[in-house]
């Protein structure tokens, strides 16, 4: 039979219902239906969902309590009516071809969201969001729909609101991330994709314990029990990053329970305090040194009482007795109490560095002095070399403190040396700028004379390096060394508006710089105090390599400001990977020669194999680097010492760029 006839014999069947004649086929009554239908919805009636039924012209034969209470229609005012009264006017032409089309296919049940969002229109015009699914029955020429409706409204606004919730918490600095009770990640926000340097994509399922604690197992481990206990925690935990970085989180736990109270899952939210925490170990350590300072200050000034009266009696006892022996005795005695009086000395000097008269005066004249010195007595195995320029500023300090500053990190320097080696002294005039400030917390901005002692001897420990300026710490053997040299050191040049830096690698060398402010004389060695041409550039393309992340973060600012583009990278890995996705683009790199799993020397001869014309600037804090040598010799042309100025930087660019 020809559609057209189908639907001919089926709308005149619904005549006939209506006329209170028979159905086709003598085979039902109007009675009949509507008993059926009273049946059907008898059972259906309690439905949470709201449950509709409409014939083969979509008039409404069924219309449930959830119906009535969804759209706001009495059943007695819904059956009968066109089901389009309940669909918002811009869907009805689509929905009923939808029906049609459905009811002339084989399949009987489907789902009604195939067109995508639908919606509803309650009886106050208010349109609201749907989800159905509709079934078809078909009897004696009698076509029946039955659509199952549930309102989720709510549920849309709930998605709204997480949606909105997870783009704040992607917005946050801080790492935010949940894990389930077996400790394996269900959400991570953009901070810590920032922190950590894994995308979400990645992590997602992964036990955390595995990813980002493998250096706190134990405290990890305590720290979930407390939470069980407890329902919440917080502390620091050491973590690891992807590139093998170890950082200091400071840590926040809630547990997250169910509806029943059951834990489920934990709000993890960590901060990295790792920078935090280096710059209050500096204050702590400048506390330490100051009370120390005070407390050496006391007992030197005792000591001196105790030492004067034995040394003036040693003089009269001496002339008193005259024969060897006891002069032989009074002479050990004398010595000895020379010593106490050259430590109590040295002790004040740390205690109270300002003591001594400024005058105005040239450093390369102390450092050609020292070098004397140096190249008179160390053995020939150890060549010292020298660079003071003429045209070097003038300080205002105390010759004598000064000179005691640079003959004890040289003999330090000689110490570290026992194969031999090389000590080198050089200075040159620097102006310190906020972008090396923030680099060092003990810089501030201005015009400086920087005396730099390296060697090319044994090194200083990473776990030590921080203690070398406390008193009375020494690494040398019982009897060879005070633990006050450094601190001395210190003290005076602080003393002098100044600050020292130490760079060490073990095996490598060490290198000390000494700054101290410049002043202005009449005489040779002016200080221009106009501010320094910094030299923009026009939007080249700078790749920073280098796994200090305040150092690359605090280049990237300083090209963005100056003109320049960049784009940052934690490892020669990245780098490399980086450089083959812009390499058209990037105009040079600045790479640090000291990184985890690929150093500056591989970073270099990688970049070099993708383009051999490639221009490099080279970045480390020891000079005399053996491995800044090797790259120099790959074809590096610049090299910058780091903590570096603005205006090294930019120049060394301009440089490499013409």
């Amino acid at each position: 039979m020809a559609e057209k006839d189908v639907k001919t014999e089926e709308t005149h069947a619904y005549e006939r219902l209506e006329a209170g004649g028979e159905v086709a086929g003598g085979m039902g009554t109007e009675k009949m239906l509507r008993e059926s239908l009273a049946q059907m919805a008898s059972v259906i009636g309690s439905a949470m969902d709201a449950i509709i039924s409409i014939d083969g012209r979509h008039r409404i034969v069924l219309f449930n309590a959830a119906a009535e209470k969804m759209f706001g229609y009495a059943a007695t005012d819904a059956i009968g009516q066109p089901i389009d009264r309940f669909i918002p006017e811009r869907f009805r032409n689509a929905h009923s071809e939808h029906v049609n089309k459905f009811g002339r296919a084989n399949i009987t049940k489907r789902s009604m969201g195939s067109l995508g969002a639908i919606f509803g229109l309650r009886r106050n015009g208010e349109e609201f969001p749907i989800e159905a699914s509709i079934s078809h029955a078909e009897s004696n020429g009698l076509k029946l729909y039955t659509v199952i409706i549930r309102d989720i409204t709510e549920r849309k606004r709930t998605e709204g609101r997480l949606r909105e919730q997870a783009a704040l918490l992607d917005k946050a600095q801080d790492a935010i991330l949940v894990r389930d009770l077996e400790d394996h990640i269900l959400f991570w926000n953009h901070g810590a994709e920032r922190i950590y340097g894994w995308p979400a994509s990645e992590v997602t399922g992964k036990k955390i314990r595995d990813l980002i604690y493998m250096a706190s197992l134990d405290l990890y481990e305590k720290a979930k029990q407390q939470l069980l206990e407890n329902g919440e925690w917080q502390g620091e935990l050491r973590q690891m990053t992807r590139d093998g970085r170890e950082i200091i989180a400071q840590s926040r736990w809630t547990l997250v329970r169910d509806d029943l109270g059951n834990p489920k899952s934990v709000l993890v939210i960590n901060t990295d305090v790792t920078e935090r925490r280096k710059i209050e170990a500096q204050f702590l350590r400048a506390q330490r040194m100051e009370s120390i300072g005070t407390l050496a200050g006391g007992l030197a000034h005792d000591f001196n009482n105790i030492l004067s009266p034995i040394l003036m009696s040693i003089q009269m006892l001496k002339a008193r007795f005259p024969d060897e022996g006891s002069q032989r005795l009074l002479m050990m005695l004398e010595t000895s109490a020379v010593r106490g009086a050259g430590l109590v000395k040295q002790v004040l000097s740390f205690a109270r560095g300002v003591e001594g008269e400024r005058v105005i005066l040239q450093p390369r004249h102390l450092i050609k002095e020292i070098v004397k010195i140096f190249k008179d007595t160390l053995p020939k195995s150890i060549e010292v070399e020298c660079n003071a320029p003429d045209e070097l500023w003038t300080v205002a300090g105390d010759a004598t403190q000064l000179h005691q500053v640079l003959m004890n990190l040289c003999v330090n320097a000689r110490d570290a040396l026992p194969a031999g080696g090389k000590l080198r002294l050089e200075a040159e005039n620097v102006y310190i700028d906020d972008n090396y400030a923030r680099m060092n917390l003990d810089a501030k901005p201005g015009r400086f004379v920087l005396i730099t002692i390296s060697d090319t001897g044994v090194g200083i420990p990473a776990g030590i390096v921080d203690k070398i300026f406390e008193p009375f710490f020494t690494t040398k053997e019982h009897g060879k060394g005070t633990g006050l040299g450094l601190s001395t050191a210190m003290a005076i040049v602080r003393s002098h508006g100044g600050f020292i830096t130490v760079y060490s690698e073990v095996g490598r060398g060490t290198q000390f710089r000494i700054h101290i402010p410049a002043v202005a004389a009449t005489h040779s060695g002016k200080v221009d105090e106009s501010q320094p041409d910094l030299t923009a550039g026009h939007g080249e393309l700078v790749l920073v390599v280098d796994d200090e992340e305040a150092i690359r973060e605090i280049t990237k600012s300083t090209l963005e400001t100056y003109g320049y583009r960049a784009i940052t990278a934690n490892d020669g890995t990245e780098a490399v990977a980086m450089y083959a996705q812009h390499g058209d683009e990037i105009k040079a790199v600045l790479t640090d020669m000291m990184m985890p799993y690929m150093d500056g020397p591989a970073t270099i001869r990688a970049l070099q194999k993708l383009n051999p014309q490639v221009r490099i600037i080279a970045s480390s804090g020891l000079t005399e680097n053996s491995k800044t040598i090797e790259a120099a010799g790959a074809g590096v042309k610049i090299f910058l010492s780091k903590p570096y100025t603005a205006e090294k930087l930019l120049k060394a660019l301009a440089e490499l760029l013409g």
